[in-house]
């Protein structure tokens, strides 16, 4: 955020933008950020890590904080990528039914989903947890959507969409879309993140070191989504992904222009695989 001089320069009002909060960091200073999104007409959204808060006058005073200051209405809940827990809170079910959500008047909460497992949590405990997210936004009728870690490849999104709602998924979900960015750069980020098998699809393009510094667009991955969104003759073969929502690994202001572009048709695709966009 300190990178950016302006917000409102480069989105448009009401953009939704969430607000990472990175382990061993102040909770404050998410709360900074939040505040001068809202000050600039966006929508911030603030991350709430269950392993990187204290206990539950902490998160008390943190909803508060995001409230008063920026209005927040809206919050998405993760475990945090830590370890051990720096306090009472394990998972993000623990968030949600401390009920402090609900009594600071915020009930919309995004939950973290795992197109591609997790190096921190097994499969049968990341299914348990979404049966758990499920039949709490309906026993609470809080507005609980899943949004997920970025992705390189649509049929492993598409295919995992499908086990899920199959499984009695009925939460919509949001995917993670990385934007514009060098394969270097790509690589790095998911190094970190161990992203499973997307790990091995950029793996093989960082393989060609000539293409190292070429910036890749997602514009194939936004296509295949585009498609498996719009199948389903049915409600119950309806695919859940209503949204996608970006990383700007590549660069806050370069992604938001991308992110434009593609909204109104302006890439155009090159002979070598990268992009361009169009004026009008």
């Amino acid at each position: 955020a300190t990178k950016i001089d302006s917000f409102a320069g480069c989105l448009a009002p009401e953009t939704t933008v969430n607000v990472t909060f990175l382990p061993g960091t102040d909770p404050m200073e998410t709360v900074a950020v939040t505040k001068r999104l809202h000050n600039e007409g966006m929508k911030a959204v603030p991350h709430l890590a269950a392993r990187s808060l204290k206990d539950a006058d902490q998160l008390d005073g943190l909803l508060a904080a995001y409230r008063v200051e920026a209005g927040v209405d809206e919050v998405l809940i993760i475990g945090g990528g830590v370890d051990k827990p720096v306090g009472a809170f394990d998972n993000s079910m623990q968030i949600l039914e401390t009920g402090l959500l609900q009594k600071h008047g915020i009930m919309r909460a995004g939950v973290a989903g795992h197109p591609e497992g997790s190096p921190d949590i097994s499969d049968t405990e990341i299914a348990d947890a979404l049966a758990a997210k499920n039949a709490f936004a309906k026993r609470e009728g809080m507005k609980i959507y899943i949004e997920t870690q970025f992705c390189f490849e649509a049929p492993i999104v598409l295919d995992w969409e499908k086990r899920v709602r199959a499984a009695g998924n009925e939460l919509p979900i949001r995917i993670g879309i990385p934007g514009p960015a060098t394969i270097k750069t790509l690589f790095r980020f998911a190094q970190i993140s161990g992203i499973g098998p997307s790990m091995r699809f950029i793996a093989k393009q960082a393989r060609n070191v000539a293409k190292l510094m070429t910036v890749q667009s997602p514009h194939l991955l936004l296509a295949g989504l585009a498609d498996g969104m719009a199948s389903g003759a049915s409600d119950a073969d309806k695919c859940l992904i209503q949204h996608f929502h970006y990383y700007p690994f590549g660069g806050f202001a370069k992604t938001a222009a991308y992110a434009d572009a593609i909204a109104k048709g302006q890439i155009i695709l090159t002979k070598d695989g990268g992009f361009d966009v169009q004026d009008s």
